[in-house]
């Protein structure tokens, strides 16, 4: 029986390589490629010329006369002091929160393990929304450490807080900062 297979092994390849190898040498030629040629025209004479631009000012129509606008809103004074007060209350007030929640926070915060022995680092903002009463309604990822581990583990101990109390506020930034000392 193997020397059947030989046998029949053997016709195989000397059928294929009578069919394959004539082939490879019998080439026929490749067709020749037609001759490219360029022609050049003469541009069309113009039939008419118009008066009207070429590039017409279609802003034109729509510009009001110089005597119905309205005239331009006074500078603004440099002794604004009025408007100052409000703005710095305001900027102490949400960096009060932010430092309030932080401390709150740092009760609850914990480094992964995992984190810790793989050495990540990073800081996760997160978005947290509260209710009237102070309780945490969300918390939301707005920027990621980059590192999954360390964003779950921020998530987790914020919604750990509960309440809060600054209910003035609807919606913190809060950032989370994961550093190995």
């Amino acid at each position: 029986m193997p020397s059947r297979l030989i046998l029949a092994l053997a016709l195989s390849l000397a059928l294929h390589a009578g069919l394959l190898v004539p082939a490879a040498f019998w080439r026929s030629p490749a067709p020749p490629r037609p001759q490219l040629q360029a022609t050049l025209r003469l541009p069309l004479e113009a039939s008419a010329t118009s008066d009207e631009p070429l590039l017409k000012d279609t802003l034109a129509s729509a510009r009001v006369p110089a005597a119905a606008r309205p005239p331009p809103p006074p500078p603004p004074r440099a002794n604004a002091s009025h408007d100052a007060p409000p703005r710095r209350a305001a900027k102490a007030e949400t960096r009060r929160a932010v430092e309030a929640a932080q401390r709150k926070l740092s009760e609850y915060i914990y480094y992964p393990p995992e984190a810790v022995a793989r050495g990540l680092e990073g800081e996760v903002r997160l978005i947290l929304a509260v209710a009237d009463d102070g309780s945490i309604t969300a918390v939301t990822v707005a920027l990621s450490s980059g590192h999954a581990i360390l964003d779950k583990a921020a998530v987790r101990a914020a919604w750990s807080m509960g309440k809060v109390n600054w209910a003035h506020s609807r919606e913190l930034i809060l950032p989370v900062i994961f550093r190995l000392e």
